[in-house]
């Protein structure tokens, strides 16, 4: 078996010669560090880079970030889900600017105090920015790390993380920390996949769970909640180039602005829209569209839109007041951060 220095150099080495060319990594700035991690959470990196090139582009620094207007923060990062990491993204910015005068914390001590900076993204910063031998573990990690040892405790238990950071903390080199934390990060991501590539690890050899046909029982993770189906109506309502939205004050979805729904546990059916919409005149229901499947961290939406015009002004302001929607010119809605499953649908019924 490899021994943990071996086993470090050989890994750095891989790592030396196929690593990907990402932004990121030619910075240690920790807010270009830190950026990146938020971005990428739940996130491939395929889907990310555009918008890490974006917020880099727009908010260079994390003054600028601190000081963009909230809209124009939750605009920027529409399309990638997940919306409290940019409002603790924007919320930090603030607190690192105002409160520290734009300087970072150095230490994992410190950044994992941090809105938002979990210990994954705080171990991130400090090793990769800042040279602290901190080992990350994220979900590529608890992978290559189960399968490579044969730690065969439950990842979904968080007091088992334990284990993990003594192995890692053996293995971590307290002269290169960050390179050795991209580089087991890297080989999870490109190797030691979810289905491994085990022909071309150069670990298998010695590989606990290649040795014992373990590639799939490893790791260990207890089934996550099944996921509850919530039924959505989209009531997008028509005048003259205008329609009406209201902003989500609660919710994941705060701050990002939507159309009139009605939400049901057990299914719509197209009977209670009709009877919902018969308490207002001059209305009519020009399309309706096939429900589309949405799917959020513990849901499974399912979403259905309804394009209805209103042919009388006095029936488009009582809908205003009495849903408590505000009325936007088409070209405003295109400019508003929306749900991703609302930008979908624009783009499809071409807005």
């Amino acid at each position: 078996m490899n021994t943990p220095h071996s086993f470090t150099k050989s890994l750095i080495s891989w790592y030396s010669i196929v690593k990907r060319d990402l932004p990121w990594r030619r910075s240690n700035d920790p807010y270009k560090i830190w950026l990146s991690e938020i971005i990428l959470q739940q996130t491939r990196i395929d889907q990310g880079l555009p918008y890490y090139n974006r917020f880099v582009s727009l908010f260079p620094t994390v003054g600028d970030l601190a000081e963009a207007p909230s809209q124009t923060v939750m605009k920027t990062w529409e399309g990638l889900g997940y919306y409290s990491r940019a409002r603790n993204l924007h919320s930090t910015a603030q607190v690192i600017h105002t409160e520290l005068g734009g300087i970072f914390p150095s230490t994992y001590a410190e950044l994992v105090k941090l809105k938002g900076v979990g210990p994954y993204t705080a171990a991130a910063i400090a090793s990769m920015a800042f040279g602290e031998a901190t080992p990350v573990i994220d979900g590529n990690v608890f992978r290559f790390v189960s399968r490579y040892f044969g730690v065969e405790a439950d990842i979904a238990d968080q007091k088992n993380r334990k284990f993990f950071m003594e192995i890692l903390e053996d293995l971590i080199p307290q002269s290169d920390p960050g390179t050795f934390n991209q580089a087991m990060m890297e080989y999870g991501a490109t190797v030691c996949k979810p289905s491994p590539d085990c022909v071309s690890c150069l670990f298998r050899l010695s590989c606990y769970a290649y040795k014992h046909q373990k590639q799939q029982v490893l790791p260990v993770k207890t089934k996550k909640v099944k996921s509850k189906e919530v039924f959505f109506s989209y009531l997008i309502f028509e005048h003259e180039g205008t329609t009406l939205m209201r902003q989500r004050t609660e919710s994941i979805w705060t701050g990002l602005f939507e159309f009139h729904n009605i939400t049901h546990e057990q299914g719509l059916q197209e009977e209670q829209i009709t009877h919902f919409l018969s308490q207002y005149p001059h209305l009519i229901v020009h399309q309706k569209f096939e429900p589309v499947q949405h799917i959020l961290t513990h849901r499974k939406l399912w979403v259905t839109f309804y394009h209805i015009e209103v042919t009388m002004k006095d029936t488009f302001r009582m809908l205003s007041k009495d849903l408590g929607l505000n009325l936007y010119s088409w070209e405003e809605v295109l400019t508003l951060p929306r749900p991703k499953v609302i930008v979908n649908h624009l783009q499809q019924a071409v807005f």
